[in-house]
């Protein structure tokens, strides 16, 4: 199933001029992200913002690179030993390689996903996100991380509420600067899902490299969305009660590590996954 897979809230492109809607006057996170993992849907204003952050902290392709991985690796193993077959990938960001739904479509061809994001760039990009396999189903909703309760309304049109989700927050929690602000946006979205179900989360942090934080600091001067790092304390505290997979919150590439795996193990992104009791 390809085009027939749902869009909620959005309309189709042609019947809006999106590119009205994308600033490309100032570096926008998710384009920079895109320009680190070597892809083509990011502007000219987001390359020099990436190449100044890299010139400060050169690690940061790594960081990037690591997150991804990480993703990939709890993907399958919420689909390959876990069993879970719905997905909610909150804060998706532009499609690369290995996205949320083609790593747990190839693991469990029927499973769901539901991609939300708010960024107009990636609502030009829906149609290469809402390709599903024929058993399974994908689909995009519009909307902003800060309204849980919409989030989860429109992802019942998609998922069974009532069987285990694995939600995935990566690399999104740190615009909401407010730790605790962001620490109940994610309690929100658990707190509908049931038991079985699971979190899959991780942050920057600038543990391993003070040089990190002065780079992120300069980004945020530019106008740009902030990005906040938190310490992998902070991050562990987003797992608040639920049953961490072993080995719990670490930096990213030593979470559960894979041939794939081709950056430093420890590094200024920390993650886990937790289950929900």
């Amino acid at each position: 199933m390809t085009n027939d897979s749902p869009t909620v809230n959005r309309p189709e492109v042609g019947e809006v001029d999106v590119q009205q809607k994308i600033d490309t006057s100032v570096p926008h996170s998710a384009r920079i992200w895109n320009y680190w993992l070597g892809g083509k849907d990011n502007f000219a204003v987001d390359r020099e913002a990436g190449d100044q952050y890299r010139q400060v902290f050169p690690g940061v392709v790594d960081v990037a690179r690591a997150s991804r991985q990480f993703l990939v690796r709890s993907i399958t193993f919420l689909a390959a030993e876990a069993g879970v077959r719905q997905f909610l990938d909150v804060g998706t960001g532009l499609p690369t390689a290995d996205n949320t739904h083609e790593v747990a479509q190839r693991i469990a061809p029927e499973a769901r996903i539901v991609y939300v994001d708010s960024d107009p760039l990636v609502l030009v990009h829906a149609r290469a996100l809402l390709v599903s396999t024929a058993e399974g189903r994908t689909s995009y909703i519009d909307a902003d991380l800060h309204d849980p309760a919409a989030i989860i309304a429109e992802a019942g049109r998609t998922l069974d509420l009532g069987q285990p989700i694995g939600l995935i927050l990566s690399g999104v929690m740190g615009h909401v600067p407010d730790y605790e602000r962001a620490r109940s946006i994610a309690r929100q979205l658990l707190a509908p899902l049931p038991a079985g179900s699971y979190l899959s989360l991780n942050d920057g942090t600038s543990l391993i490299s003070p040089e990190m934080r002065q780079a992120q600091d300069d980004y945020n001067d530019t106008g740009a969305a902030t990005y906040t790092l938190r310490t992998p304390e902070q991050i562990a505290g987003f797992f608040e009660g639920l049953e961490l997979v072993e080995p719990g919150v670490v930096p990213c590439p030593r979470w559960r590590p894979d041939d794939a795996v081709d950056t430093p193990a420890d590094i200024d992104a920390f993650g886990g996954v937790g289950r929900k009791r």
